[in-house]
């Protein structure tokens, strides 16, 4: 049996497991892929301070993020299509997350429904929510969340417009996988796949079929999903949703100062530093550095958290002494179900916090709660490193 070291390991074998199309959809960015690369790449610039002669005993890599406690300041993202990278792969991963003592967000655009992760979970999860042209489904969304009992309500504010993906586009990438030839031709090279495809009969987008007006069929449903993305969102309606929800409210998609110092007014319990793993505005900075700036605008008014590029436990720690309150990792755990279903979503977790409790071993620190409030003490950061932007 191969010995799973790294995030990397688990990469490897989930691309020889899954449809190319699923593989692409995942493993990439929009337009040239420039932010999508420099998510991953501007971490390595951040170096670690090795500190000696220090305590280590009673280490401790848990947190809280909005008030929830956690075994590690890592919450599972919401990744669109998960039950297309494995059977049912929102169940699997959300009771990974749960099983390990992280949350899990699901995403608007899953396979498996809000309904499906309540049945198969027994701790509350995140529901993150795309707005949509259409105000009454986006309103029973948010009741059929609150019904299921989700803690939170992660809010996105980045797909206005959706982002060109060539990948996407030259794959015809749809959910299930349109029966073409190339596309039988690739699965019939990933019998494991195709198995436990066959074994459910959860194949499309589960949130939304049975639920959205004028939806009849595949091709109706994918018509309307490509046209629904609402490019009249705006504060107002972010405010009409905060007021309806009630509840714990993350707001995802914060990739600039001013936005950030907006959000914080609004009232958010934490916003995501985030431009949608490179998916959407090609060209942006990335997440790790806009994190210093958005941290200087909104100082204590409310929890920062940021995802996009984390690979490792040290990416994890790197994000954390440099301010951040939580992180968020997507394409790693999907990784791990495409390698190994929910044993490889554990996996990831578990490689993750131990590269994050031994990392803070060689730096000296205990506790990963107060790794965000120690002013940058065990990184080096380059004097360059945000940039001089005219």
């Amino acid at each position: 049996m191969k010995v799973i070291t790294c995030i990397e390991d688990l990469r490897r074998i989930y691309k020889r497991r899954v449809p190319k199309m699923f593989y692409d959809y995942a493993e990439s960015g929009s337009y040239t892929e420039q932010t999508f690369r420099e998510n991953i790449t501007d971490y390595q610039k951040i170096r670690l301070r090795q500190r000696v002669a220090v305590d280590m005993t009673g280490r401790s890599t848990e947190s809280t993020m909005i008030g929830q406690k956690v075994a590690m300041p890592v919450a599972l993202s919401p990744v669109g299509m998960t039950g297309m990278q494995w059977a049912d792969g929102e169940i699997k991963a959300a009771r990974a997350a749960e099983t390990f003592g992280v949350p899990f967000t699901l995403s608007t655009m899953s396979i498996c429904s809000i309904e499906d992760i309540a049945e198969h979970t027994t701790v509350p999860f995140w529901f993150q929510l795309y707005v949509m042209k259409d105000e009454d489904f986006v309103d029973a969304a948010i009741e059929r969340a609150r019904k299921a009992k989700c803690s939170a309500l992660v809010l996105t504010l980045d797909l206005q417009i959706l982002g060109q993906r060539h990948k996407d586009l030259k794959n015809g990438l749809s959910a299930p996988p349109r029966l073409t030839l190339p596309n039988i031709l690739n699965m019939m090279t990933k019998p494991e796949w195709s198995l436990a495809m066959l074994g459910t009969q959860r194949r499309t987008f589960r949130n939304i079929a049975g639920h959205a007006k004028g939806v009849e069929d595949l091709s109706s449903l994918m018509s309307w999903t490509n046209s629904q993305f609402d490019p009249m969102l705006d504060w107002n309606k972010v405010a009409r949703i905060r007021d309806q929800w009630g509840g714990k409210l993350i707001l995802k998609g914060i990739n600039d100062a001013d936005d950030a110092r907006i959000a914080a007014d609004f009232g958010a319990d934490a916003i995501i530093v985030s431009n949608h793993g490179g998916r959407q505005l090609d060209g942006a900075l990335s997440s790790i550095r806009m994190l210093p700036s958005i941290l200087r605008a909104v100082g204590d008014k409310v929890e920062v958290h940021i995802d996009g590029g984390i690979r490792s436990g040290q990416d994890v720690f790197k994000a954390l002494a440099l301010g951040a309150h939580g992180t968020y990792i997507g394409r790693p755990y999907i990784y791990g179900l495409g390698a190994m279903g929910q044993a490889g979503v554990t996996k990831a977790l578990q490689v993750i916090q131990k590269e994050l409790d031994i990392t803070m071993a060689l730096t000296g620190v205990q506790k990963a709660a107060e790794i965000s409030r120690s002013n940058r003490q065990h990184i080096l950061v380059p004097k360059d490193f945000e940039g001089e932007w005219a």
